[in-house]
């Protein structure tokens, strides 16, 4: 898998799995990410384990995060995505966004999923679009995982 580290505005969008500030990924995920509050420090380690992750870092500060389960030939899975705060408005998240769909590892999969509550409009700028046949699509989903004692 190549590694890719891209400049632009002061900022770096790296995939360099050893400058992820796991910490600061961490804080975000289990407390201002909607999807995965609580989720435990050991579980996003693994996940990053895992997954080809991309960072957004500014001054070697983690400031966004991103990353895709695949296979490398057939699927992919977009989750985990997410900008700072303090850092949004600056266009980050579609530099994201469009380097996770270029990468060149990327290329030729026949399906890319992601769930999303509220960043509809940035994922269809780089060509998604509802699932068409939703009536073919399972899950088995345990949204109280992370809070289970």
């Amino acid at each position: 898998m190549q590694e890719i580290t891209l400049h632009k505005n002061g900022f770096d969008l790296s995939t360099d799995r050893s400058r992820i500030d796991l910490d600061a990924v961490h804080l975000f995920l289990s407390t201002k990410a909607y999807w995965s509050l609580h989720i435990p420090k050991e579980t996003v380690a693994k996940a990053i384990e895992q997954s080809l992750c991309f960072g957004v870092y500014h001054e070697d500060r983690q400031v966004g995060f991103a990353r895709v389960i695949t296979d490398y030939a057939t699927i992919a899975y977009l989750g985990d995505v997410y900008i700072e705060e303090e850092c949004r408005g600056l266009g980050l998240s579609k530099w994201l966004v469009e380097t996770i769909m270029n990468h060149p590892s990327l290329q030729g999969l026949r399906r890319w999923i992601l769930l999303t509550g509220d960043a509809h409009g940035l994922y269809r700028q780089y060509g998604w679009k509802e699932i068409a046949q939703p009536e073919k699509w399972m899950e088995c989903h345990n949204k109280e995982v992370y809070t289970k004692g």
